[in-house]
C-alpha cells in the first residue's frame, strides 16, 4: 500500500521542468576592413633626370632611386603588417 502513493509522486516529479542551462560567453572572430593610411610615394630621382645627362650622372640616380624604392617598399609591408 506504500508504494501505490510513491508511484504518483514520482511520476510527478518526472514532469517537472528541466534546469536552464546558464549562458555561455562564445568569443568569435569577426572580420574588420582594415583601414590604414599608405604612405606617399616618394618623387623618384630618374624622374628628375634630363634625357641627355651623362652616364655618372644617370648611375648615381638609379642608385639613389633603388634605395628610395626599397625605403617605399618598406613603408609599404610596415602598412601591409599593420592589418594582419
Amino acid at each position: 500500500m506504500n508504494g501505490v502513493w510513491l508511484l504518483p509522486l514520482g511520476l510527478l516529479a518526472g514532469c517537472a521542468a528541466p534546469a536552464v542551462p546558464p549562458p555561455v560567453e562564445v568569443r568569435v572572430p569577426v572580420l574588420v576592413p582594415c583601414r590604414v593610411e599608405l604612405p606617399a610615394a616618394p618623387a623618384f630621382a630618374v624622374s628628375a633626370l634630363a634625357l641627355d645627362a651623362p652616364i655618372d650622372q644617370q648611375m648615381k640616380a638609379l642608385r639613389a632611386e633603388r634605395l628610395q624604392r626599397m625605403g617605399y617598399e618598406r613603408e609599404l609591408v610596415a602598412a601591409l603588417d599593420a592589418c594582419r
